[in-house]
């Protein structure tokens, strides 16, 4: 069969492979891959900047974002052939730590967690890969042409929970929320945020395109003035950030209502410098009950929550945001970065 491989710490050395078809282990599920969605980390991964191959191996097959049909299944096991899943992308450490040990392996204390197509575990871009039950996510029918979005959606639904967690400690009724950033986990949180009900505002630095459409589309304002001023205008009760851009975290954090909550989901670059008054934000942060909470990663519950987000969602809307679906054979051409793009997936079936 085919797969996407890379040798870790390599830059240029992604290619499509001819590698041996997986056996299922006892228990395991054999799946057919449909789609693998394609993100920052997998560029970061190919350009040679991080991932972890298997013990013994010098390659790793590529792939968090997967969507994949089940060709067979043990019985008994709450699955069968012609089900559409995907895959979970973290295991918890061997050890555990005593967050892996509670299920919360999303949440690792000591790093020695596993993940497929990112650490020391081969990922879903390939032909047909295997996957336990315990760590695959039934999907809806309707969901075969989008079912790919589950896993940034999961990403998503562990940031709301977050959010939620945090703001519960007291009185919290949240009805603003800024979405910074309009890309696939900024328009997933923005879905989420309407499907709850809130009044959803996006910024994104593009004034029009596909990624406003699809903002006013779901029912959100969209905004592309500095987002100092949107959040002074606007005094959300909760920021979801998702763009990683360090003047952008910060003048988030220092925009949010009293009260209000801000969740980093977007990952900055190293080695970059701004200038920031820490005394103001210190000050405002502690006279606001203002709260900061970063969030990565997501574990099954929030999966599931994932999972029955986009069985709610518009299934024109979902499909609006991949924008592009290119052959596994031509992954090169996935990896490059257009005006429009918005969610870019491979496709894997023959």
């Amino acid at each position: 069969m085919l797969a996407l491989t890379v040798v870790p710490l390599s830059a240029g050395s992604a290619a499509v492979s001819d590698v041996p078809d997986p056996v299922p282990g006892d228990g395991q599920l054999l799946v057919e891959g449909v789609t693998l969605g394609v993100c920052g980390t997998d560029r970061e991964i190919i350009a040679g900047e991080y991932g972890w191959a298997p013990p013994g191996r010098d390659r790793l097959v590529l792939g968090h974002e997967s969507l994949g049909r089940v060709r067979s299944a043990p019985a008994g096991c709450g699955f069968a052939a012609g089900d559409l899943v995907v895959g979970i992308v973290r295991r918890p450490d061997p050890r555990p730590c005593p967050a892996c040990a509670h299920g919360e392996f999303d949440m690792c204390r000591n790093g020695e967690y596993t993940e497929r197509g990112i650490k020391e575990l081969d990922g879903y871009g390939s032909e047909l890969w295997t996957v336990e039950p315990g760590y695959a996510v039934k999907l809806d029918p309707g969901l075969a042409e989008t079912g790919v979005l589950l896993e940034p959606t999961a990403v998503v639904a562990k940031a709301w929970d977050q959010v939620e967690r945090v703001g519960s400690r007291s009185y919290f009724a949240p009805q603003r929320v800024l979405v910074t950033g309009a890309g696939p986990i900024g328009l997933l949180a923005a879905l989420l945020g309407v499907q709850r009900g809130l009044d959803v505002h996006v910024l994104n630095r593009t004034s029009g395109g596909p990624k406003a459409r699809a903002a006013a589309a779901l029912g959100a304002t969209y905004h592309s003035d500095p987002v100092a001023d949107v959040a002074q205008r606007l005094r959300p009760d909760v920021v979801i950030e998702a763009t990683g851009a360090a003047s952008v975290v910060f003048d988030a954090i220092a925009g949010s209502g009293a009260y209000g909550v801000v969740c980093l989901t977007g990952v900055s670059s190293a080695g970059r410098t701004i200038s920031v008054d820490v005394g103001q934000a210190n000050r405002s942060m502690v006279l606001e009950n203002d709260v900061v909470v970063g969030s990565v990663n997501a574990n099954p519950r929030h999966y599931t929550a994932a999972a029955r987000a986009l069985a709610a969602a518009d299934p024109s809307w979902l499909a609006s945001l991949i924008t592009r679906r290119v052959p596994l054979r031509r992954f090169a051409e996935a990896l490059e970065a257009r005006p429009d793009d918005i969610k870019v997936v491979l496709t894997l079936a023959a």
